[in-house]
């Protein structure tokens, strides 16, 4: 759940997106000016094959930032906020048992 989260975010911040399309225009860019050396089909092919490899080098980078990315401190995290919890109950519940306690000693000294 954490690594999903993580994942969606880094997906919808854009930058991925924003890669492919700086490399889409790049190349786009190139085959103009080189527009002498290049068959209109040679460009065609070459900006698409240069978009998908750009697409398959997101994907991968995502993949590694995935694989790279270490649950160990949200782990930590989440167990010091479970024992927290836990321990803010068991404070609570001594609170309880401190006032029941200071009651039936005021009954009985009554």
């Amino acid at each position: 759940m954490v690594v999903e989260r993580f994942s969606q975010d880094v997906i919808n911040s854009g930058i991925f997106r924003l890669y492919i399309a700086t490399g889409f225009f790049a190349t786009l860019i190139f085959f103009v000016v080189n527009a002498d050396f290049f068959t209109p089909l040679e460009m065609l092919f070459g900006i698409m094959g240069i978009t998908v490899i750009l697409k398959g080098l997101s994907n991968m980078m995502l993949s590694m930032i995935i694989s790279f990315f270490s649950l160990d401190n949200k782990k930590q995290e989440l167990d010091f906020k479970y024992n927290e919890e836990k321990i803010e109950a068991m404070l609570s519940e001594l609170n309880v048992q401190d006032i029941v306690a200071a009651e039936e000693k005021n009954k009985n000294a009554s």
